[in-house]
């Protein structure tokens, strides 16, 4: 099959990458020519596991363009999976969505073509995009596209840091679509993904237990609502322990112990049940700001949601309250950060909490020194932030410092070596705002751990 991909970031290039590893030819057209370039030299334009290394393997060519009319006229499938970031008033902005749909309606081919939203996009997208693909053709070609394409919804459900896993192994597909031709099509294309009867990439093994992957098939509206929908959960899940993490604190509980004890309730499960500073990222933000902004047009209210956003907002100010409660006076402190992608194992600062906590730390007359093992240099490209100083290393943001602030849990901070990194200290004030080290290690090595709700 022919399948062109409209966007080259996270969701763009992971897609287009998984479906050369089975076979397809593959076009992916980007305007930002830097990300061409690297592509097609068979290098990553973003930082994810195992991503460079399945461009890498052997394969169909990987094509790769800036131009519409040469991506988009030989596709039987085309994926937009370009950005839709948050207005101001928390509706998601659809620029690029709309830009793609207009120059895949002046560019299509003779014969049938499957649109696939794949983007994270209000519920009436699909239809939207089928208007604006009609009219760009119709405005090119003189007459109505009738029988020449159609419109469906795949949402994407990937963890940055996790994103190959999660396309490979992944816990459901959802296809939404009211045409049993491109329900067809998308059935076939993820064939070997249902089935798992694919031999898998050496690098990433099939996970025991994963014999098949649940096919789901909605409606257009359905199928865009549930990536909302999945989303949010996932952010109140995190929330509502963040919340018990506060209360926890004050009655002398242990969160840790509070996570495994209702985790393992089966109606539960453990899985986003820590504690912490916090989520962040490209999602969980503008998603459920969409999600809100969207209710409020039909004259709801998401009370749950809106809490949960609340609830978030409020741990990066308790990461600053923790550490103002033990230094007292914030002014002419140096404070040392460690992490500030968002999460391990990405460089996305995209609504990152640690450039948030150090934007209210710098506020309150702090400095701040940061680092990351892997989001260093796109920090010094992205976040310009007056006294926050990005630093080489892990070691010199303690040098110094009158606390130390774990942001991101990267395993190489499991390894420092933190008692020969005390003693550099001004005061030895830590605050393991991911709840990731052992505080009883931490103690030993004559800190002032700090965890959240512990």
């Amino acid at each position: 099959m022919n399948i062109t991909i409209v966007g080259g970031g996270y969701v763009g290039t992971v897609t287009g990458a998984s479906c050369r590893f089975f076979g397809h030819n593959v076009t992916i057209l980007d305007t930002d020519q830097r990300k061409i370039d690297l592509l097609s030299q068979g290098k990553s334009p973003i930082y994810e596991p195992g991503l460079e290394e399945l461009l890498q393997l052997p394969g169909t060519p990987l094509t790769c363009t800036t131009a519409y009319e040469d991506a988009v006229p030989h596709a039987d499938m085309i994926f937009i999976t370009v950005g839709t970031p948050t207005d101001v008033d928390g509706t998601p902005n659809m620029t690029y969505v709309q830009d793609a749909a207009h120059h895949i309606g002046l560019n299509l081919g003779t014969g049938y073509t499957l649109i696939v939203n794949k983007s994270t996009v209000p519920v009436g997208s699909g239809n939207w995009v089928e208007s604006m693909v009609a009219d760009a053709f119709l405005s090119r070609k003189g007459h109505r596209p009738d029988g020449t394409f159609s419109v469906a919804s795949n949402p994407e459900f990937l963890r940055e840091g996790s994103a190959i896993h999660d396309t490979f192994y992944a816990d459901r597909i959802v296809i939404g679509s009211g045409e049993a031709r491109a329900i067809a099509m998308l059935s076939d294309l993820y064939l070997p993904l249902r089935n798992q009867d694919f031999v898998p990439p050496p690098f990433l093994p099939r996970p025991e237990g994963i014999s098949a992957v649940p096919l789901v098939t909605t409606d257009l509206a359905s199928a865009e609502m549930i990536k909302y929908a999945a989303n949010a959960f996932l952010t109140v899940k995190i929330s509502f322990i963040n919340e018990i993490a506060r209360l926890a604190e004050k009655v002398g509980a242990d969160v840790a112990q509070l996570s495994r004890g209702i985790g393992l309730d089966s109606r539960i499960g453990s899985r986003f049940l820590q504690a912490g500073i916090g989520w962040g990222g490209s999602c969980f933000g503008k998603d459920t700001a969409a999600l809100a902004a969207m209710a409020r047009e039909y004259g709801e209210t998401m009370h749950i949601v809106e809490a949960a956003r609340h609830v978030n907002c409020k741990q990066r100010e308790l990461a600053v309250e923790k550490i103002l409660g033990e230094l007292k006076i914030l002014k002419g402190c140096s404070i040392g950060i460690l992490g500030v992608a968002f999460k391990a194992n990405t460089d996305d600062l995209r609504d990152a909490p640690a450039l948030d906590i150090a934007k209210r730390l710098i506020g309150r007359g702090a400095k701040v020194l940061a680092h990351d093992p892997v989001a260093l240099e796109r920090a010094r490209q992205e976040a310009a932030i007056p006294n926050l100083h990005f630093k080489n290393t892990a070691a010199e943001v303690f040098e110094g410092a009158s606390a130390v602030l774990l942001a991101t849990d990267w395993q190489d901070y499991r390894r420092l070596p933190y008692a020969e990194l005390r003693r550099a200290m001004k005061t030895p004030t830590f605050l393991d705002g991911r709840n990731f080290l052992d505080p009883d290690e931490m103690t030993a090595y004559g800190y002032r751990y700090i965890g959240v709700g512990r």
